[in-house]
């Protein structure tokens, strides 16, 4: 994964930039990641690369999904509505997190305080005990900082490289 660039961004923005990196660079086996907002947007990826060639590539060089990282967005607030909306029926409580385990690789899906979710995709061979071990520190470093002002402040450092990697163009 290349760094994404964080100039320009506040410590706490630069800081979980850090975080995302360190969680793909030092678990084995993780595809892709991706911090969500409550909402369902896409806050923070280990997608960095918004062409559509870049994401091809990385797809074919990493196994990771078919589309882009707003895929993975998309698919970790659908299973966080779901589970959320089963927990109230079951009156069970909140949803901690959520794993889906597949034949060729696996989703996590994990609550940060604020009610924004993280989502890794791992390959087949991912040890699952150590990836949630390392989501789980993610989420209590981040959870305390991710404030509505630092969501703001991903939002825009997220749209503002689309929209330089597209040439402006939407």
């Amino acid at each position: 994964m290349t760094a994404p660039s964080t100039y320009g961004l506040s410590s706490e923005a630069r800081n979980l930039h850090w975080l995302l990196t360190n969680l793909v660079e030092e678990v084995p086996g993780i595809q892709s990641v991706a911090v969500v907002s409550s909402d369902g947007l896409l806050l923070l990826s280990s997608d960095q690369e918004h062409t559509e060639e870049a994401r091809q590539a990385r797809a074919a060089q990493r196994g990771g999904p078919k589309g882009s990282a707003a895929d993975l967005a998309t698919i970790v607030s659908g299973i966080g509505s779901l589970t959320v909306g089963a927990a109230k029926l079951m009156e069970s409580g909140t949803v901690k997190h959520t794993m889906v385990a597949m034949e060729e690789g696996s989703l996590f899906v994990m609550t940060i305080s604020d009610g924004s979710l993280l989502g890794v995709h791992g390959s087949a061979e991912c040890d699952m005990s150590v990836v949630a071990y390392h989501m789980a520190l993610f989420v209590g470093r981040a959870g305390h900082v991710l404030t509505p002002e630092l969501r703001s402040e991903l939002r825009q450092s997220l749209e503002s490289s689309e929209g330089s990697t597209t040439g402006g163009a939407r």
